[in-house]
Formats: structure tokens, sequence, C-alpha cells
């Protein structure tokens, strides 16, 4: 199993947890998922449950929004989301709250696995338009929380600006920072709206070739929507981004921001996976490729 620096988080610690707080549940096997995230680590209880652990202290904030939120969210939402069922209380040597959600069937999106690219990007864009529509009073605004997604791209200007000049020789140094210069400027005065924060293959599921659920809503929030649509980039291309983005009702000054949001999170991710991660950095690459000539596109045609 992973191993975080702060805990050892496997099937064992989870066996525990479960017996201790939800014995009902202590003869359900207990399976990790074939494909885990970073911040959380997930695994399968039953047929119809599954158990998300905050890997670090740093995402622990995420378990008590998420249980109070989601289920406000779920009833305004085309797609599914995860449905809390219970949280649990630190125990076993593990020191945090964690969550027991509802099973939901399918596979993290994967571009053999959809049946129609541009449909999955279209019922995506759907998907963001019902979030941003919903019912957003009271809700928490970005912070440490969430990484401040849906906040001010400024947060990340250092780390971009060192990124940039680490990069030097490698990438369009001069186009790059142009890019970042213009989401900066690009002024956000819209109303707060309910944020994903990290819409990802990873946290798009697909059963039967089609878009089926959206998951993995810890780095939510109330704020600009740009940072939701970074997917643009990383994993649509040709018709399915123009599908993406034709189904968005957004401003230019918000896809400016979205091209940042994307820029900054491929270029850190460059430059903290060279040499050590040679996919990685491809794919980092890519996606700088890709916002780069994207502006140079949305430039030449102003």
């Amino acid at each position: 199993m992973k191993q975080s620096a702060e805990v050892i988080i496997n099937e064992q610690l989870v066996g525990q947890l479960i017996a201790a707080q939800f014995p009902q549940w202590a003869r359900l096997a207990i399976r990790p998922v074939e494909l885990d995230g970073w911040d959380n680590r997930t695994f399968r209880l039953g047929e119809t449950m599954s158990v998300r652990l905050p890997s670090a202290e740093r995402y622990v904030a995420q378990v008590a929004k998420e249980h109070l939120w989601l289920p406000r969210l779920a009833p305004r939402l085309p797609l599914p989301i995860p449905c809390p069922i219970a949280i649990g209380q630190p125990g076993a040597n593990y020191p945090w709250p964690w969550s027991i959600y509802g099973w939901i069937e399918g596979r993290p999106a994967a571009l053999e696995t959809i049946a129609n690219l541009d449909d999955f990007a279209t019922t995506l864009a759907q998907f963001l338009v019902a979030l941003q529509q919903a019912e957003s009073a009271g809700a928490p605004p970005p912070g440490k929380h969430n990484f401040f997604r849906g906040g001010s791209l400024a947060v990340y200007d250092q780390e971009t600006w060192d990124s940039i000049r680490a990069l030097e020789g490698e990438i369009d140094v001069g186009l790059a920072a142009e890019v970042w210069q213009a989401s900066l400027g690009a002024a956000w005065d819209g109303r707060p709206v309910w944020v994903h924060g990290d819409v990802a293959a990873g946290n798009l599921l697909v059963n039967e070739g089609r878009l089926s659920a959206v998951i993995d809503f810890g780095c939510s929030a109330v704020g600009d929507p740009a940072c939701d649509l970074t997917i643009a980039w990383t994993f649509f291309a040709g018709s399915s981004r123009q599908a993406f983005c034709g189904a968005l009702p957004l401003d230019g000054a918000t896809w400016a921001r979205a091209r940042g949001w994307a820029l900054w999170k491929a270029l850190i991710t460059l430059v903290g996976s060279r040499p050590s991660d040679a996919r990685k950095a491809s794919q980092a690459r890519r996606v700088i490729d890709e916002v780069l000539q994207d502006y140079k596109r949305e430039r030449r045609d102003r």
C-alpha cells in the first residue's frame, strides 16, 4: 500500500477503524481501489460503500465540508456525486476524521474508454453550468482548505515565475510569461459560484462509454469558475475542446484566467518531475504547448 509521510494507511487500518466504530459493517470485505488519489486513500467497503481517509493533515478540512455540502448539491446536479453516509473519528493510531460514502460505479476517464469525446465534453460542461448555478449562500470561499482554487491566481505568482525561469531553454519562456501576465490581468468581478476545484480525468467516472459521475469535491469552494476549465487543455483537444468551451457561457477574461491555472500547474509539474518521472514531465510539456498554442491562436484572431 501507499505510504504518506505522516501515517501508513492500508486495509488493516481501515478494518480496525470499521470494527471499532461501525461494527455493523465489520464483516464486509475491504479492498483498495485500483486507481487511487493522493489527497485521500480510498477503499471499497463491501459492494455498496467506500472509505476515504485523508493522507495528511492539510486535507482534513475537506471531510466536514463534503459531508455538509454534498447532500445539498446533489439534487441540483445532472450527474451523481459522492453521497456521504458517515464520518469516522480518529482511532487505531490514525489521527484524523475520515468518511464513508456510497459506492459509485465507473472507472476514471481515459480516452480509450469514452465512446464519444465530444459528447463527453458537452456533458461535463453542462454539469459545470449546473454546479455554477447551484445555491451557494454560506458556502466556503477559497482558502487553504482547497489550495485557493476559485481564488486569485496571484497566490501562485511567485511560484509561476520561478518555474518559468527554471525552464529557460526548454519552453518558450517569453510566450509563457505573456500568457501568465494576461491571466493575471484578466479581472474577475462576477458573483461567486460553486467550483469543483479539481476537474481532472481521475475525478470523472465513465460507465458504458459515457460520463457517469463526478467525484472528489475536496477542493470545492465558492469563487471564480476559471479553475474548473483547465481540462480544456489537459484532456480535450480539437473538436472536443470546442464542444467543451462552446457549452460554457463564459467570457474571454474567464478563459484567460483558465489558461493561467492550466499553465501554472503544468509548469510546476514539469519542474518537479524532471528528470525523475519522464511520463509526468512529458504530459506537462504537452499541456504547456497546448496552452501556449491556444493563446497564440486567440491572440491572432483578435
